[in-house]
Order: C-alpha cells, then sequence, then structure tokens
C-alpha cells in the first residue's frame, strides 16, 4: 500500500491464501466420524468477465483436469449471474478434488482474475441433504453453508454452528458470521 492509498484510507485486500485448502481432506475425515459423507463434489465460483482471456484460462483448468479418467468438470451458470466450475471425483478422492480446487484458483489467480474469485465449495451430505464446506477466496477463510432441507431459501443454523465446531481446529472458520453467504443454486447441492 502507498503513502497517499494510506491517506486516504485505501487499502489492499489480502492475497487469497490458497494452501488452506489442503487442510480440507483433515476436516473431512473429522466430518465422517461424526456422520458427515463426502459427495465427491466440489465447484469454483467466480464472476465471468467479457472476452476471450478469461475463457481461455476456464478452458485452460478445464483441460487440466480433465487429463484424469476419474474427473470430470462442466462450467455452470446460475441464476444470480455466477459462473461455477463443477468438479466431481469418486467420493473417496477428496484429496484429488482439494487438488483440482487449488489447480483452478491457482490459474485464475495467477492469470490476473482473482478479482473475479468468490467462493470454492466442497459438497458433504448429512442425514439425507446436501451440504457444502465453502471456501472464502478473498478472506482465505472458511464456513459451513447447510441449506434447511425442510423449507426453500432457509438454512440449518445448528448443523452449521456444528459443522463448525467439529471442524475449527482443522481449518481457518471465518470469524464474522456475517460473511457466511447462502450460496442458493451452488452445484451439488
Amino acid at each position: 500500500m502507498g503513502f497517499l492509498d494510506g491517506l486516504l484510507g485505501r487499502s489492499k485486500p489480502p492475497k487469497a491464501n490458497l494452501d488452506v485448502l489442503f487442510s480440507v481432506p483433515q476436516a473431512a475425515l473429522t466430518l465422517q466420524a461424526e456422520g458427515f459423507t463426502f459427495t465427491g463434489q466440489g465447484a469454483v465460483c467466480f464472476r465471468d468477465g467479457e472476452g476471450r482471456a478469461d475463457d481461455e484460462v476456464i478452458a485452460s483448468a478445464q483441460e487440466m483436469i480433465r487429463t484424469d479418467p476419474t474427473a470430470s468438470v462442466e462450467l455452470n451458470h446460475d441464476e444470480f449471474g455466477f459462473s461455477w466450475l463443477e468438479v466431481s471425483r469418486p467420493s473417496s478422492d477428496v484429496a484429488n478434488l482439494v487438488t483440482d480446487l487449488h489447480a483452478v484458483n491457482s490459474t485464475m489467480a495467477d492469470q490476473g482474475f482473482d478479482t473475479a474469485m468468490l467462493c470454492s465449495t466442497v459438497v458433504f451430505e448429512y442425514e439425507g441433504h446436501r451440504l457444502a464446506l465453502v471456501y472464502l477466496f478473498k478472506r482465505g477463510t472458511f464456513y459451513p453453508f447447510v441449506p434447511d432441507p425442510a423449507g426453500a431459501r432457509r438454512r440449518d443454523n445448528p448443523t452449521e454452528l456444528r459443522m463448525r465446531a467439529l471442524i475449527e481446529k482443522d481449518v481457518p472458520i471465518e470469524p464474522d458470521l456475517g460473511r457466511w453467504l447462502a450460496i442458493w443454486g451452488a452445484p451439488g447441492l
């Protein structure tokens, strides 16, 4: 941050610590011991820009993942205008899914699209419904998102808080509950 930026109250956001994604397999083991099951699905959410440059980066990330025959990757768009690069792996392969998500995030950030990155998800199942461990790209933290199976566009806050308590020693948890955003329409949920 420069002197003028300091005087004007502007600050640069911290660079994302993508390596914390590699702590997700430990969190998955902790959750599995409590009845949560990894589904083999995850995704990276971003704002898709205009032009060929970001399309080429996204195509490159997809091609990289497709080199492994046990992985599949698909580009989807939600009702809010966000793009999701959805990755699927066998349900026993959380480590390689995390590696794929890290590769997509790194590729996009290295090519200058880090301002377009929003979050990544790793999808689990608990008591018959889907939920996600969400990585906030700009914060380098995680939070659980658990849609309430009983109602549309409602959250299961007790299960979210239970998940937080279970994994807070495994991954850095987002301390500001106001940043635990609802990600309705996320792939796999």
